[in-house]
C-alpha cells in the first residue's frame, strides 16, 4: 500500500482520501481510528471551560441531573444531556453500559463477567466499570464489531 501526503494552505479544507481494491478489515480499522481521533467536548472544570479531545474522554457519566466526562486524570462537567453525548458519540467507540454512563471502548483494558449476568470493565488506568446486564448485549455486538 502506498502512502502519499501532501500539504496544503490553511485556507482549504483537509480531507483524507482512502483509494482501495476492497474494503476489507485494515481499511475499516484506518478509518474507526481516524473517527476516534476527531472531536472535542467541552468541559467545565473550576469555573473554566476546556475543550477535551473526545479520545481523552475514559467515561462519561450523569449523577445527580449533572454530566461529568472522566479523563483519566480529571473530572469535567458538561452542559451537554448523556442521550446527546450518546448520539454525538455513537461512531467513536463510546457505548452505553448503564442508565447513567457511556464507556470509551477504546480505553477499556479486559472485560470479565462479574455477579448477576453484569460484567466488569477495567480500563487502561485501573479503574473498574460495572456494565449492567441490560447493555451487555449491545457490548457483546461491539466486541464482535458490530459498533461502528
Amino acid at each position: 500500500m502506498e502512502i502519499k501526503l501532501l500539504k496544503i494552505a490553511k485556507t482549504q479544507p483537509e480531507l483524507l482520501e482512502i483509494r482501495c481494491h476492497e474494503i476489507t478489515g485494515e481499511i475499516r480499522e484506518i478509518v474507526t481510528f481516524v473517527k476516534t481521533r476527531q472531536g472535542q467536548l467541552t468541559g467545565v472544570q473550576e469555573g473554566r471551560q476546556f475543550e477535551v479531545p473526545v479520545p481523552d474522554v475514559c467515561y462519561i457519566e450523569a449523577v445527580d441531573n449533572k454530566v461529568f466526562l472522566y479523563t483519566q486524570k480529571q473530572v469535567y462537567e458538561t452542559r451537554q444531556k448523556l442521550y446527546e453525548l450518546e448520539e454525538l458519540l455513537k461512531e467513536k467507540y463510546f457505548l452505553r453500559v448503564s442508565k447513567s454512563m457511556l464507556l470509551n471502548l477504546l480505553k477499556v483494558r479486559s472485560i470479565k463477567p462479574a455477579l448477576n449476568g453484569r460484567f466488569l470493565a477495567v480500563l487502561f488506568g485501573g479503574e473498574e466499570i460495572i456494565i449492567s446486564r441490560k447493555y451487555v448485549p449491545e457490548l457483546k455486538a461491539a466486541l464482535k464489531g458490530g459498533a461502528e
